[in-house]
């Protein structure tokens, strides 16, 4: 298991129930969580080896957020 960091603009409560279904859907996703009350909107993900940081930064610019990996 590992611990990935994002930097989003995901900043609601609506942006995150966007992406609720695509998280928990999700076959290497064990866990996560968006800190909207962060300047950075921190998603934090708890996911198996298989899952990549493109991964997740490819499927929210698929759902129209921005994400970058944060060095932690």
């Amino acid at each position: 298991m590992k611990l990935i960091i994002f930097q989003t603009n995901i900043n609601s409560k609506h942006h995150i129930k966007t992406l609720q279904s695509v998280f928990n859907d999700h076959d290497h996703i064990l866990d996560w969580s968006i800190d909207i009350e962060d300047i950075d909107n921190v998603l934090r993900i708890e996911a198996n080896d298989e899952l990549h940081d493109s991964d997740v930064i490819n499927l929210i610019g698929e759902h129209g957020f921005y994400c970058d990996h944060l060095e932690g």
